[in-house]
């Protein structure tokens, strides 16, 4: 299931938000839907601690890899930097 299928079935319930008021009145002047806007706000924030959270759990790991690289290259080389010279 995808995220916008995820989005478009999700249930929503109200919840009192804190916004400073200058940001609120901006959005209304700009007819800007508060509430989608947060929704998205947080929801971004997720997606990037997520990936924040994916980094350190990995950090060994990639560590690792960018060192066996650098030690004796890729694995495989795609025929379009063989052509090239680019690696």
């Amino acid at each position: 299931m995808s995220a916008t299928t995820r989005r478009q079935d999700s249930k929503r319930r109200p919840i009192n938000l804190t916004i400073r008021e200058d940001i609120l009145s901006e959005a209304k002047q700009l007819k800007l839907n508060a509430s989608k806007a947060a929704e998205a706000g947080i929801e971004a924030a997720i997606k990037q601690a997520r990936e924040e959270n994916w980094r350190a759990e990995n950090r060994e790991a990639i560590a690792v890899h960018n060192q066996r690289v650098a030690e004796s290259g890729p694995l495989l080389v795609p025929e379009w930097a063989e052509d090239n010279g680019a690696l």
